[in-house]
Formats: structure tokens, sequence, C-alpha cells
């Protein structure tokens, strides 16, 4: 192949090589610790250059789903490495950072998500919110600026999910964190009365995890919606209209 013809292909190159290395994954010829062929079996198999098989290969790493090593060792070349989070969560911030999402979408989001999260911790017969009571003892220190506030305010929605063990629910929320937290952040201008805000925001999120504690569904899914669906109203982020029509509970 030419390198005029493989740079004019190479937009199309690559994703053959991405879509066979997904048939492989989803038919199970390649696993978590597998070696992917080398670049030159690619390329000849695949019929593209090696620069395609390299783009490939670096796409894949970028979104956690392979790790690469040079040498000629068993941890050298391409293998594919066990991160259930690692490639949706890295896929979601690149979207967020490229496009961003509407700030409706984000929130209904949240709380189809964030649901779904204290249904499941409210419900289990263990539960592990260890994580979760740090960040609030973390929140209630006197001297945090907003800001402060507020990335400990994300990082204890993100303790939770993780908690739940739904692998899919964590990394979509890890995913979605910073498109979150920005907007959290940009409301956060338009409280006239910070402490009095910061103040319910931590009686709240007290109030929330107290329920999941004691294994209070129903309320933990209330408190959960109220808390998300309130602060954006009150900071005028989103429309009224978005909070009057919650996703259904039944």
């Amino acid at each position: 192949m030419s390198e005029h013809n493989e740079t004019e292909s190479a937009p199309r190159a690559w994703r053959l090589v991405l879509e066979s290395i997904e048939r492989d994954l989803l038919d199970g010829r390649l696993g978590p610790g597998d070696r992917i062929a080398s670049e030159r079996d690619l390329a000849a198999d695949l019929g593209v250059g090696r620069s395609s098989v390299r783009e490939a290969l670096r796409v894949l790493e970028v979104m956690g789903l392979i790790r690469t090593a040079t040498g000629s060792g068993p941890q050298s070349g391409a293998i594919v490495i066990a991160t259930p989070t690692g490639g949706l969560s890295t896929l979601l911030r690149l979207q967020v950072a490229a496009h961003g999402f509407p700030l409706e979408d984000v929130v209904r989001t949240r709380l189809v998500l964030e649901d779904a999260v204290v249904t499941a911790l409210a419900g289990a017969q263990n539960r592990d919110l260890s994580a979760a009571h740090q960040t609030l003892d973390a929140m209630d220190a006197a001297d945090l600026s907003p800001s402060e506030f507020l990335a400990l305010d994300a990082q204890l929605h993100l303790a939770l999910a993780e908690s739940s063990g739904n692998t899919v629910i964590a990394a979509m929320m890890t995913g979605l964190r910073t498109s979150i937290e920005s907007y959290v952040q940009e409301g956060a201008v338009a409280i006239a009365d910070w402490d009095a805000m910061s103040a319910l925001l931590r009686s709240e999120h007290r109030a929330l995890v107290a329920a999941i504690d004691a294994g209070e569904v129903d309320a933990a899914r209330s408190l959960v919606h109220a808390h998300i669906t309130g602060y954006y109203t009150a900071t005028g982020l989103t429309r009224r209209a978005d909070a009057r029509n919650p996703p259904s509970t039944d």
C-alpha cells in the first residue's frame, strides 16, 4: 500500500482495526490479559497499513481498554486489561469536553442513575458506606470555599455510586462528574446566602445517607430526587417545569 493511498484511506482503515478487535472481544477470542496480534499481523490480516493499526491501538489505549509496552517479554505488545469503568468513563469525559451535554439531560440522567444507586444501596443486605461517611465529615469543615465544598459534594455522589457495586453506573457517574461539577459550580454564583445553602446541602446529604444506612428505600429515593432537583431549581440553572415532572417511581 502506498503512503499516499494509506493516508487517504486512514480514517476508514483504523476503524477496520477497531471493528476487528471489537469482534474478537465480543466473540470471546480476546479477553482480559490476552495479547492482541502484532501490528505486522493485524496489518497483513486486515489489509491496512501499520500506521492505521497504531492509530487504532492508540485509541484503545486512551480509552483504557488496552495497555501497550515495548520489548519482547510476556508483558510486551498490546494487552487487553480489565478496567470495567475505564473506557466508558473516558468516552463520556471526552464527549463532555468536546461538545458538552444539555443541562436538562444531565439532570435527568443524574435522577435515573442516582435513583438506581440509592435503591440498590438501601435494599442491600450488606453495604459499605465508609467512603461516603468520610466525605460527609470532610464537608463539615468550616473553612471550605464554595468550590471546595461542591467538589466534595460531587465526590460524595460518586462514592455512593461506587459503593452500589454497579460498575456501569459507577463508570457513567465518573464520566459525567466533570459535567455535573461544572454546572453545580456555575450555579453557586447565583446563591445569595451560601452559608445557608451549604447548611441545607449538608443536612440533605446526612439525611440521605442515614436513610440508606437504615435500609429505607422509598425515603432514600425521595430524598435524592428532592436534593438534586432542589439545588438546580434554587440556582435557576434548570426550568422549574423539569423539577415538577420527575421520572416515575412506579
